[in-house]
């Protein structure tokens, strides 16, 4: 088995979900196409409730700043209250939710109605059968380890808390939040700009370099090692391959089982 020694000054692990802790396809294959499926049921229910039109103005001001790209889907302003007026902005947001996802877009607006979706569905018990969620095995063995030996663990992804706080919630090993001192979503930046891993760092009280990011995004271990987090790349089943470049300039592991924490020696 391969072994990456952690370094003696990190005291912070900062886990990425998707590729990371939890299998892509159960992303891609049950939580993803449930919103697809579902979004303008869902929107049409809760159309008149407060969070559901925040929601809305949310994804309005994406929509507003992304009138410059190619294929962009306007939401237009509410004009009255006609039901006519009402059908075709529901119809306006769910072509734009279709077009974020169809080129997997990780923006705030879109995180958070997808995760007040997976709430609702849970809540009715109409994705129960999709739940508990999965995590790769080795995964809840050692976080339990690591935090015996006294480290802090985080959630850092692009699913707004809320939905990662329902898939650790509702897991295969039960509600397992209790193992994370904190999550943080695409609201304190984006994963791929090194600004947020700064931001994380100031948030948890310590200094960039006492913090381990493990992600399989090698754009994501860029930024933060530019902000001079540690990193590790995780290469599991259905992930994207990684170049012979990347390969050879990130320390990789197969399984958290890999780590090994020179204060748990």
């Amino acid at each position: 088995m391969v072994v990456l020694s952690v370094p003696a000054e990190v005291t912070v692990i900062l886990l990425d979900i998707e590729g990371t802790t939890t299998p892509i396809a159960f992303v891609k294959d049950i939580l993803f196409p449930y919103i697809k499926e579902n979004v303008k049921e869902y929107l049409q229910t809760h159309w008149e409730e407060e969070e559901c039109q925040q929601d809305v103005n949310l994804l309005r001001k994406q929509a507003e700043e992304d009138a410059h790209l190619d294929g962009a889907v306007p939401i237009p302003a509410a004009s009255g209250n006609g039901v006519d007026n009402s059908q075709q902005m529901i119809q306006a947001v769910v072509d734009n939710v279709y077009w974020q996802m169809s080129l997997d877009r990780k923006t705030t607006a879109l995180k958070q109605l997808q995760g007040h979706m997976w709430r609702a569905a849970f809540t009715a018990g109409s994705m129960k059968a999709d739940f508990p969620s999965r995590f790769f095995e080795d995964v809840v063995p050692a976080i339990r380890k690591w935090r015996e030996a006294g480290m802090k663990v985080y959630i850092y992804s692009s699913g707004s808390v809320e939905a990662q706080k329902l898939l650790f919630g509702h897991s295969t090993e039960g509600n397992i939040l209790e193992l994370f001192d904190g999550h943080f979503d695409t609201k304190i930046g984006h994963k791929v700009e090194s600004e947020s891993y700064r931001k994380i760092a100031n948030s948890i009280g310590c200094s960039t370099n006492n913090i381990l990011f493990l992600t399989d995004v090698t754009l994501e271990a860029s930024a933060a090692e530019e902000a001079d987090v540690h990193v590790a790349v995780v290469v599991r089943p259905g992930n994207a391959g990684l170049t012979d470049d990347e390969k050879t300039y990130y320390s990789l592991i197969t399984s958290f089982s890999e780590l090994y924490l020179p204060s748990s020696a």
